[in-house]
């Protein structure tokens, strides 16, 4: 066979699977049955604000009584909350819970060593030089304080054990992927709790099978533009329904006792590297303008989940601070 009717060939199978891939969408759009309302959130983290030198318990009141937001995901960092071995301190977080209840916010509590925003895995000093066994019984400790400690606090509907645990080569401090471990912090948690435990997991780089079969709601990460070191910023080639047909097709084949699938982390910043955030406002309405956070969460909704947290309201409120407000004029509309 000549080399230009193999190359043919290859051309019309990809341009198939390219239709096929489309046709998908279409089929997805005229027979899934959407939920009538998407339910948003917010992950707000306290030690990001601080980095970007916000009054943190200023700007997560703000969070709640100027935008409104109902649905939280609120970390809970072991390096902030026992800085010395045995000795815990909960003020913040006991800080947020009270704001939360005051105004029938609803909480998920992450809990756990590693925690949304970077470096990820929040290690205490006094931790560093533990075996991996030592630690691992510390962390089990960590859990099970925060959960005792909150466990009937009203405001708080499900705990989130570990973030993302098994994504590879991202995170400062973090350990080998363990699933014998995950299950130990899930068992525990259950011990103590009747409340659902999520698991988390990234939309594009994982395969999220044993973070649903541990789950009772699983939660995917939602980026649209992220950076690669060799051909720089790039956008997902994934049409919205394919979280929706991966989570259908794992929860019935290997996990059918999870109950639902959504979206943890919605991004609403921009992705940036090798530079720091609170540099050049400018330039990062340029990587990320509002039209971008607003096609994000366009695309959210035709994935089909009934529950998005968005991540990036500390950096909105920078935003704002640096005179561009845009992005929490639109906030306080989808909010509303």
């Amino acid at each position: 066979m000549a080399i230009w009717q193999i190359i043919k060939i290859i051309l019309i199978v990809i341009i198939i699977i390219l239709l096929s891939v489309f046709v998908g969408q279409v089929v997805f759009n005229k027979t899934y049955q959407f939920p009538p309302k998407i339910e948003y959130g917010v992950t707000f983290s306290s030690s990001y604000a601080q980095y970007l030198n916000l009054d943190w318990q200023e700007t997560f009141i703000k969070v709640l009584s100027e935008l409104k937001v109902k649905n939280l995901r609120i970390p809970t960092y072991w390096d902030a909350l026992e800085k010395n071995k045995g000795e815990f301190s909960f003020a913040d977080t006991d800080f947020m819970l009270s704001e939360a209840e005051k105004r029938n916010a609803r909480v998920v509590l992450v809990v756990g060593f590693r925690q949304p925003r970077w470096p990820e895995c929040y290690l205490p000093k006094w931790a560093a030089k533990l075996s991996l066994e030592e630690k691992r019984a510390e962390i089990l400790q960590f859990v099970q304080k925060t959960v005792e400690r909150y466990e009937n606090n009203p405001s708080i509907w499900a705990y989130q054990v570990e973030n993302e645990p098994f994504l590879p080569f991202f995170g400062e401090n973090c350990d080998r992927r363990d699933p014998d471990f995950l299950k130990k912090e899930v068992d525990l948690v259950r011990s103590l709790s009747d409340k659902p435990i999520i698991i988390t997991a990234s939309g594009e780089l994982e395969i999220w099978i044993t973070q649903m079969q541990l789950s009772d709601i699983f939660g995917t990460t939602l980026y649209r533009e992220v950076y690669n070191p060799l051909i720089g910023y790039v956008s997902y080639p994934i049409l919205p329904y394919f979280y929706n047909l991966k989570s259908q097709i794992i929860r019935k084949v290997f996990a059918p006792q999870n109950q639902k699938t959504i979206i943890s982390e919605l991004q609403a910043e921009p992705w940036l590297i090798g530079e720091t955030i609170t540099q050049d406002p400018k330039r990062q309405t340029e990587l990320f303008p509002v039209n971008k956070l607003i096609a994000n969460i366009d695309y959210a909704r035709k994935v089909g989940f009934d529950r998005a947290y968005l991540w990036g309201v500390e950096w909105w409120y920078w935003m704002e601070k640096m005179g561009y407000p845009e992005y929490l004029e639109y906030a306080k509309i989808l909010f509303k």
